[in-house]
């Protein structure tokens, strides 16, 4: 079981470094390539777009074929679309680029995760998944430091050595035991899932998280480029924001096993909210910079519970963990496309402050939403009905 959580550990943090490299990159490529701050936003959302339509395909082909044959198609798209990014001298190239590594992440995510959740007790979700999110975020904080390191050198070294980090992985794998029980479900079960309240009650809380997170990578990035922080610090900032979130994870994980699922949650909408009103006052960088550690902090309570929320409410239907990944996938990728997008072109539009301000309203709708509900611990196993909240 330890050898599989650090394969899942690694793959995840590989495939989050390189959708997360983007953000100390962004002020230099809108000066490159002439970019509104919506231009950004699509440059940002990209990725996720890609993930967002590979979410329910790569659900469906884990689901049949393996988690481990999705895992090698999603470290092929990886390592070969990062090449084309860092060889790439047109916009639409690095727009395309993006969106294959989104593809590629939602294979290797729901691989990764499947693979776990497969041989995990269901009393240790929580725990488990705290630990291999916690290493996906370890990697959007080691991200912009290996955008920082590309701008510093040489962006077509940088991602091209990204070719030798996926095929040992893929190394790493196909060694690996898998235990794949053939599941012939098709799209009817997903669709049924999706009328379960809390299905969608979980997929919201995975996809409120990256659509805070979408807008803050646009706007918290050019933002600091308008404060006078140049890359190194833009960098700088997103490395120990994530290094935060990186913290919180897995003891959010921790906490859901033993607390309830939600009163996590509960926690990291309110600290959400007001962290996204404060993120709206400074002037100065090193304030602002703080901030968006903050943030980094507070969102990281969501992932954990949410995920493992949406794996219990999965096999009270009786829905595959395949498929239960596809729509996490799914989930994150709506949030991310939406965040990135709609925050570019509010701030562009408005004001900076305008996106993280319709954020923080939506986190405090959703936890006056969630207030009434009981905290109820996760079972070790459900048989049917609805999951418990």
């Amino acid at each position: 079981m330890r050898r599989l959580v650090l394969l899942a550990s690694a793959i995840v943090f590989v495939d989050t470094a390189f959708y997360a490299v983007v953000a100390p990159l962004l002020p230099s490529y809108v000066e490159q390539f002439d970019l509104s701050k919506l231009g950004a936003g699509v440059l940002v959302a990209a990725n996720p777009l890609g993930t967002l339509v590979g979410a329910l395909p790569a659900g469906l082909l884990a689901s049949r074929y393996g988690a481990r044959r999705l895992v090698l198609v999603g470290l092929g798209l990886l390592g070969s679309s990062s090449v084309v990014f860092g060889f790439a001298g047109h916009i639409a190239l690095l727009d395309g680029a993006r969106f294959v590594q989104g593809l590629g992440g939602a294979c290797s995510w729901a691989g990764a995760l499947t693979w776990l959740l497969g041989q995990a007790p269901p009393e240790r979700r929580g725990e488990l998944l705290g630990t291999a999110i916690g290493a996906g975020i370890a990697g959007a904080l080691a991200g912009p430091a290996i955008g920082g390191l590309a701008d510093a050198t040489s962006s077509e070294l940088v991602f091209s050595s990204v070719l030798i980090v996926t095929a040992g992985l893929a190394a790493w794998a196909l060694t690996t035991p898998e235990h794949h029980t053939r599941n012939p479900q098709g799209m009817g079960e997903v669709l049924r899932a999706l009328r379960r309240p809390a299905v969608v009650r979980a997929m919201w809380l995975v996809t409120l998280p990256a659509l805070a997170f979408g807008t803050l990578y646009v706007v918290g990035a050019l933002r600091l480029d308008h404060l006078g922080a140049g890359t190194a610090a833009v960098a700088a900032t997103f490395l120990v924001a994530a290094g935060a979130e990186s913290l919180v994870s897995p003891l959010v994980g921790r906490l859901s096993d033993r607390r309830g699922r939600l009163y996590p949650v509960r926690l990291g909408l309110g600290a959400s909210a007001c962290a996204f009103v404060l993120v709206t006052l400074p002037s100065a960088p090193l304030l602002f910079a703080a901030g968006v550690v903050l943030l980094g902090a507070t969102l990281g309570t969501f992932w954990a519970p949410a995920m493992a929320m949406l794996a219990d409410a999965a096999e009270a239907t009786g829905l595959d963990q395949a498929y239960a990944f596809a729509l996490v996938n799914l989930a994150w990728a709506v949030g991310q496309v939406a965040g990135s997008l709609s925050g570019g072109a509010l701030a562009e539009s408005t004001s900076d402050a305008v996106p993280f301000l319709v954020v923080a309203a939506v986190c405090a709708v959703t936890f006056a939403g969630l207030a009434a509900r009981p905290v109820a611990v996760a079972p070790v196993a459900v048989a049917s009905g609805d999951a418990p909240t």
